[in-house]
């Protein structure tokens, strides 16, 4: 257990975090993620304030529907990225990071005071934190779906990826919400705070493996998924992060459009570029990548520098060192090589395709 966004949180549990990675390539995992945010907005002026505040065609959404995106600030910066569900004509569904919750919500706040004392009272927004109320249990792997439908009498294969419905799991009241952080298919389980506990375990009983912080930061890297804080941070634009599909620049009092049209148009120096390494080695979030042919010595080599790494592991599903990271664009092509200084050791690496792994279609 280990303090994370204010919360404790489990690494692994006593299998280890490789065969927890292997039960959710090959069976199903789970993983308590209630610590992450999760907030209602509603009202007649919902759909018009998170317009202005997500990067997300609000009014285009439907009913049942999710969106994956990014909560920029005014200059394209990336405060978090989250997930919105339209729960209904007026109601959504937003779930945010832990690490981020606090500095969100009291962003969120702000603007929605703007927006109130502009729109008048036939735009009121209601607000409610439900992160206390509502639990929330990642359910995951190419066996997920089978297990909850199991559960669940058969209501959980009606609901199609990236949509969202309710279901009795196990006989406790729960939200389904097919989505997931991991690159395998399967649900976000929402029961009742007090029965999330319940749920867990019979969820245990029915065969799906319990799973930590470790397998989940190895599962989604795996799938070429970014980490909020390592991967992308408030000095980081959705453009150079390799997001710039989960943008929708044109709706209403948009916050971030102008300067994200702005940073679209000039173009980035470097992008986010996922790497495996050509040598033994595991790059490490925080390590210099440095152009292969200036190396030397890395203690004389301050101008080789061409990037930095923001994320690294070793996959147990592809048996290799992989990683990602910001470098300069002429080294950013799949196939390019570069070094990685791990502890002055200069490392080669080569520039490949994300996602490393992709799922299997079933």
């Amino acid at each position: 257990m280990v303090p994370f966004g204010g919360w404790d949180m489990p690494v692994q549990y006593p299998v280890g975090i490789i065969s927890e990675v292997r039960a959710v390539r090959n069976s199903a995992g789970m993983f308590d993620v209630s610590h992450m945010g999760r907030v209602e907005f509603s009202g007649p002026g919902a759909v018009r304030f998170l317009g202005t505040v997500l990067s997300v065609d609000m009014p285009a959404l439907a009913e049942g529907r999710s969106k994956y995106h990014v909560i920029c600030n005014e200059q394209g910066g990336v405060m978090d990225d989250a997930i919105v569900y339209r729960l209904g004509p007026e109601r959504w569904l937003l779930v945010i990071n832990a690490g981020n919750a606090d500095a969100d919500m009291a962003w969120l706040r702000s603007r929605l005071a703007g927006h109130a004392s502009s729109s008048g009272a036939g735009q009121a927004v209601k607000v409610e934190v439900l992160s206390q109320s509502v639990g929330m249990v990642a359910v995951q792997g190419p066996k997920a779906v089978e297990i909850i439908d199991g559960l669940s009498g058969g209501a959980a294969s009606l609901i199609k990826r990236f949509w969202l419905g309710e279901a009795n799991v196990a006989g406790v009241p729960c939200r389904l919400a097919r989505t997931g952080y991991t690159g395998e298919d399967g649900f976000e389980v929402m029961p009742p705070a007090e029965r999330a506990a319940e749920l867990w375990v019979k969820l245990a009983a029915a065969g799906v493996a319990m799973c930590g912080l470790g397998a989940r930061d190895v599962l989604r890297l795996e799938a070429g998924l970014c980490l909020h804080g390592n991967d992308m941070t408030v000095e980081n634009n959705p453009i150079e992060a390799g997001l710039e599909r989960f943008l929708f620049l044109d709706g209403e009092g948009y916050i971030a459009a102008a300067a994200l049209k702005r940073i679209r148009a000039g173009g980035t120096a470097r992008v986010l570029t996922g790497f495996k390494m050509v040598a033994p080695g595991i790059a490490r979030h925080g390590m210099s990548i440095v152009a292969s042919g200036q190396a030397g010595a890395l203690r004389q080599a301050q101008g080789a520098q061409i990037g930095v790494v923001t994320s690294g592991t070793h996959s147990p599903t592809l048996d290799a060192a992989i990683g990602m990271g910001y470098v300069d664009r002429q080294f950013a092509a799949p196939g390019s090589r570069f070094g990685i200084d791990i502890r002055g050791k200069l490392v080669e690496a080569e520039a490949v395709t994300m996602p490393f792994y992709t799922r299997k279609k079933m």
